[in-house]
């Protein structure tokens, strides 16, 4: 049997001439009415304009009459399941095709701008090769700590949030620049400790806390381990 989890298109009409729009306009009425989802314009069979609609039908309608109303002839709907991430989507669509017919941009919610963070890691890498290429040692990083051995956490050397979700109820703690953890003004020297602290048992806390790896992505604290 086949899955549909994470699906989000449920329903695709697409290279429709414009002429059947104005024309079987109770037609298309039945399928888009009251849907929401991504529409798309085209001229010529090139994008000339998409935007997102929570009634896709009115929406189309309008495009017949207002200032793009003579730059297509032919359009593609997108019908969705749900309209949380509908945004984004288009956001993705207008930064990768850039419509002539979009005065914006896309704009993301909270995604984080890897530009800087690639810039430095060019910039580390190109020093290590020409410190080879001349024979000099970089010196070994210390990382300073207070107690415990050097460990992953404290290799980052910086603090940083992480958090639980345990029996429906979500636990955060603050993992610190020596590798420590605190949690409700404690402060463990593992994550297995801090997470026992949770559960009242012996835990795995790699696999049970959990960081922000990007904005919005909480992955399990054990993957900065396989790094």
């Amino acid at each position: 049997m086949k899955s549909y989890k994470g699906q989000l298109v449920c329903q695709h009409l697409e290279n429709i001439s414009r002429d059947a729009l104005e024309d079987y306009q109770a037609v298309i009425k039945d399928y888009v009415k009251g849907r929401h989802g991504i529409y798309a314009l085209y001229k010529k069979d090139k994008l000339y304009y998409v935007g997102l609609a929570s009634n896709l039908r009115n929406r189309l309608k309008h495009h017949l009459r207002d200032r793009h109303a003579h730059t297509w002839d032919r359009f593609s709907v997108y019908l969705t399941i749900k309209d949380a991430h509908l945004k984004e989507l288009e956001s993705l669509i207008l930064r990768i095709a850039s419509p002539s017919g979009n005065r914006k941009s896309g704009k993301f919610l909270r995604s984080q701008d890897l530009k800087p963070v690639f810039k430095n890691a060019i910039t580390s890498s190109q020093r290590t090769e020409i410190n080879s290429m001349f024979g000099i040692e970089a010196g070994e990083a210390t990382v300073k700590k207070k107690h415990g051995k050097l460990t992953v956490l404290s290799m980052l050397n910086k603090k940083f949030k992480i958090r639980m979700l345990y029996k429906g109820k979500l636990y955060k703690a603050v993992v610190r620049k020596n590798g420590s953890i605190r949690y409700k003004e404690k402060v463990y020297n593992s994550p297995s400790s801090a997470a026992q602290a949770v559960r009242g048992m012996r835990s795995n806390g790699w696999v049970w806390w959990k960081y922000e790896r990007a904005p919005g992505d909480w992955v399990v604290l054990d993957e900065l381990r396989r790094r």
